[in-house]
């Protein structure tokens, strides 16, 4: 199917779900979500030009460095990171762009990932500032943020109903502008969230990110995962994520064994190298 996408016989969306199954991801764990990249950065305007590349998101490198100015702060918290007992290799980032939190936050008005993650916040609604509320100030947030970079889920490309309070949640009130926390705030250029889908879901298939989609592909999926080229690229997540560092069987310890499960799950997983 490499080579059907190479010919343009199937769609970059289709690559990419193939791609998430091929490595062990599946909307049935929300541990192992289907993950896509973030592919836009310009959520301001007021018209989407497809035809400017300088609307797409670099999609060379990972979305916590998108940001040139997050570079250098990710690169010294490697090489300055040591771990006393040297269990710990040295990484990048501390969170993961793939995580069941993440998945809930996107999908927080929608069951059954509403009463999800009511119960991971112990019986309630995360405070509304930290809710899922708007397209642009999560991205805004994502540039400003090396710590946070949680890339898309397969739903912003094809499921509006995400992006609307239909059930009518009380998801709170900001705290500093007081704004009721409702349906998503969308980008300028799109009126309604079916129009948001269908011009993302263009953006995914247009010329630009056909030529530079494998470069993200690389990150996620491909060689720059793990090893050298990954530490070159920025890319290099906490030990725990990747498949294989974490010898579970050997732990004889039940409470230890319990404790790295949960961290994996909750954490979020790198997929399995293709």
């Amino acid at each position: 199917f490499f080579q059907k996408w190479v010919n343009r016989e199937i769609s970059n969306f289709d690559y990419l779900i193939q791609l998430n199954t091929m490595a062990g991801r599946t909307y049935n764990d929300l541990a192992q979500y289907p993950v896509f990249p973030w592919i836009l950065r310009d959520y301001t305007s007021e018209e989407l030009d497809l035809n400017n590349p300088a609307v797409f998101r670099d999609l060379s490198k990972p979305i916590g460095v998108v940001n040139e100015k997050n570079a250098k702060t990710v690169k010294d918290k490697y090489e300055n990171f040591e771990d006393p007992l040297g269990m710990i290799d040295k990484f990048h980032y501390g969170t993961h762009y793939s995580n069941a939190a993440g998945v809930m936050h996107y999908l927080i008005r929608v069951e059954p990932f509403t009463t999800l993650h009511i119960q991971l916040q112990s019986g309630r609604f995360d405070c509304a500032d930290r809710q899922f509320h708007s397209i642009p100030a999560t991205w805004q947030a994502l540039m400003d943020n090396p710590n946070d970079v949680k890339e898309l889920i397969p739903e912003f490309f094809y499921f509006p109903e995400f992006l609307e309070n239909q059930n009518g949640f009380n998801l709170g009130q900001l705290q500093i502008s007081k704004e009721v926390v409702n349906d998503v705030v969308l980008p300028k250029w799109a009126h309604s969230p079916e129009d948001f889908i269908y011009k993302h879901r263009k953006a995914l298939e247009s010329e630009y990110v056909s030529a530079h989609l494998h470069e993200w592909i690389d990150l996620i999926f491909g060689y720059k995962q793990r090893g050298p080229a990954a530490v070159e690229a920025l890319n290099v997540f906490y030990y725990c994520t990747y498949e294989g560092a974490v010898d579970l069987d050997a732990l004889t310890d039940e409470k230890e064994r319990k404790a790295l499960e949960g961290m994996i799950n909750n954490f979020g997983q790198t997929p399995c190298q293709l």
